[in-house]
């Protein structure tokens, strides 16, 4: 496939720092590229420079003749005394053109815009209904390649899977920043990560770029023990009277053991619920017989709903449905309109919303942590302001940046450092992975994985909902809040509307979105089924290397068996789902 964009030996700086330094790189016909790093690394600056919007200080950047492009940043801009419509459907001389191309009608649904209304004017709008329209009118024109920068930020579940789904069924290039995961693992099939002015390239999505990333890391941390080992060997030989080292170096096991040093272990439910019923006693927080509104639309119609020591819920709803205003009641921050909130004795709770609160300007970050407590522990984890602020991006050297020249990001980022540091028992967290980047993620997943308090988390993530909570609530706008058992995934199921009946069709003419589906679906056996073979040849030259060790012999041969079992099960489901392609 030829490249639709190539960069030579680009650079870029702002100020003294390099956020590109030779970069050389290229985006073919059709693929679909994740770009991930840091923030403050250079994945906007690496977007700009790919699309023209920002010229690089050295190097060339190339694009192919009548290159079909649109770019959605986070600096998008929408024009003066537009309408929703003027922005995103202008092209089109009448209503009839568009309404009969279910592509448009399906991007106008899907981002929500027949909500907002056609003829809004735009400067009423918020600016993630804003980034909304950008993003439409970028997805309704007919493209080689599309360039976004954070698409998932203003969207909620719903419509991150139809926005995943839209670009999975297109034949569009896609060079995409974003931080979630489940987003990044769905749709993209290369990751780039920007660090330190490099770009590291990698077969696959997140749990790909995962893997490669901790490959990597063993094998740095092998090739410096070697180093090391070598400088030890001549130290020895100047000092010419060191005793000779008895045993082998067992860098190999050393290495192994530092990579999965840090790796939580998995939750042990049982026992965070009974350490939180020893903190919070039995109750929480309640609401008996509450109605609840948003303005005037109604939330909550006569509902009792128990929250209990140690619960770990992850809220769910689409955009507007009331999630936000049901976390400030929890808070005791709004009243009911009838019914009433009780809270327990012993609960100490804490609120991150999602409007940043007043900070100590005049204070360093560390000082601003350090404000709230000197040292903290969170579950098993006992932490000085120091190391809590650095697991929530902050280096060191950045904890000594006045809190006033702080980003939106980083005051947010701080602000949650601050609830911690305050060691509540009951913690609201409304969006919290906004502006976080995935390493950020990571670590604050780590923290929350271990917490043993209460949780409520209302989230657009999939990814960090499914990690950290334990049971999952919807409000389907019908004044109640539903249990789900199934997850996220009976949410997409019950939101999902009902197929239109086809009668004159046949029954085994499958429709677009099915056959796009078993694409999708046998790409992924195809995947499973190379590792699966990969797996089973290293099983066998195990097996001859380990030909005199029984207890070796045993364990290996057992994941042999497993590896075959689960081999044939992916090809049958393999062959199953091909059929259904042709």
């Amino acid at each position: 496939m030829a490249n639709l964009i190539n960069l030579e030996s680009v650079s870029k700086s702002y100020g003294v720092k390099p956020l590109l330094d030779q970069v050389s790189l290229g985006v073919a016909e059709g693929e679909r590229i994740g770009v991930v790093g840091l923030n403050g690394g250079g994945k906007t600056t690496l977007l700009e420079v790919l699309s023209g919007i920002a010229e690089p200080d050295s190097g060339r950047v190339s694009r192919v003749r009548d290159l079909r492009m649109a770019v959605v940043t986070q600096r998008t801009e929408l024009g003066e005394g537009t309408t929703v419509r003027d922005a995103v459907l202008s092209h089109y001389a009448a209503e009839h053109e568009w309404a009969a191309d279910a592509r448009v009608r399906s991007i106008v649904d899907g981002l929500g815009l027949t909500a907002l209304g056609l003829e809004s004017p735009t400067a009423n709008l918020s600016g993630g209904e804003r980034r909304r329209i950008s993003l439409a009118a970028a997805l309704v024109g007919d493209l080689d390649l599309i360039v976004l920068d954070e698409p998932t930020n203003h969207l909620d579940i719903e419509g991150v899977r139809w926005l995943a789904d839209h670009l999975l069924a297109r034949r569009t290039a896609l060079v995409v920043v974003t931080h979630d995961r489940w987003f990044l693992d769905t749709v993209c099939g290369r990751t780039w990560e920007v660090a330190n002015g490099k770009v590291e390239q990698y077969e696959g999505g997140y749990a790909d770029w995962v893997f490669a990333r901790a490959e990597r890391a063993r094998l740095a941390a092998s090739a410096e023990e070697k180093r090391q080992n070598l400088a030890r060997k001549e130290l020895a030989w100047l000092q010419r009277g060191a005793k000779a080292r008895t045993s082998k170096p067992r860098y190999r096991i050393e290495a192994a053991e530092a990579l999965i040093a840090d790796v939580p272990q998995p939750r042990d439910s049982v026992e965070l619920l009974s350490f939180a019923r020893r903190r919070l006693g039995k109750t929480v927080l309640e609401l008996e017989d509450v109605t609840l509104n948003a303005g005037d639309k109604p939330v909550l119609d006569t509902v009792t709903w128990r929250i209990g020591p140690g619960d770990r819920i992850g809220l769910v709803g689409v955009n507007g449905s009331g999630k936000t205003t049901l976390l400030k009641l929890l808070a005791g921050e709004s009243e009911p309109a009838a019914g009433r909130r009780i809270q327990g004795k012993t609960v100490r709770l804490a609120h991150l919303s999602q409007e940043l609160e007043e900070l100590p300007g005049q204070l360093r970050v560390l000082e601003a942590v350090e404000e709230i407590a000197g040292r903290v522990v969170l579950g098993k984890q006992e932490m000085s302001a120091s190391q809590l602020a650095e697991r929530l991006g902050f280096p060191a050297a950045r904890q000594w940046t006045p809190v006033e020249d702080l980003s939106g990001g980083e005051r947010r980022r701080l602000q949650l450092a601050r609830l911690l540091m305050a060691e509540p028992n009951v913690l609201l967290l409304d969006e919290p992975t906004n502006d976080l980047d995935i390493d950020t993620l990571q670590q604050l997943e780590d923290l929350l994985d271990s917490w043993p308090g209460t949780l409520v988390v209302v989230s657009h993530d999939r990814y960090l909902v499914e990690r950290v909570c334990d049971g999952v609530y919807a409000l389907f706008g019908d004044g109640r809040i539903t249990h789900l058992p199934g997850g996220i995934d009976e949410y997409l199921t019950r939101r999902a509307p009902a197929p239109v009946s086809a009668p004159a069709a046949p029954k085994q003419s499958s429709s677009a979105a099915e056959h796009r589906a078993a694409m999708k679906e046998l790409g992924r056996l195809e995947r499973r089924l190379d590792t699966l073979s990969k797996r089973e040849t290293d099983l066998h030259d195990q097996l001859a290397a380990n030909a005199t060790n029984p207890e070796k012999l045993v364990e290996l041969n057992a994941e042999l068996k497993s590896v075959l079992a689960e081999k044939d099960d992916v090809e049958a489901r393999w062959l199953e789902t091909s059929e259904l392609v042709e």
